[in-house]
């Protein structure tokens, strides 16, 4: 997949990368998994190439030397108060 721009948000993660991109891709349309690379350990897969609302991401499952933290986020324009509220609230009751 071609896309207008050669930098993608890179989030890393301990663990469960795969699941999380997954959820991610669910919950806006033009969104979908683009690549898998495994690394061995095909029910956590190393790198997921995706789109997020048009926009090209990635997660990098780095194992516990690298944890998930508030470092990274994503800056999502809606187009009302209700889709703000759905998103928040289906991100947030994840936690």
């Amino acid at each position: 997949m071609e896309h207008a721009s050669k930098v993608r948000t890179c989030f890393w993660f301990e663990k469960g990368g795969h699941d999380a991109a997954h959820e991610y891709v669910t919950l806006m349309p033009d969104s979908r998994i683009e690549a898998v690379r495994e690394n061995g350990q095909p029910d956590d897969p190393m790198i997921v190439e995706f789109t997020l609302a048009g926009a090209p991401m990635m997660i990098l499952t780095a194992g516990p030397h690298h944890k998930l933290t508030p470092a990274a986020s994503i800056s999502v324009l809606t187009e009302d108060q209700d889709e703000t509220d759905r998103l928040w609230a289906a991100l947030t009751e994840r936690r």
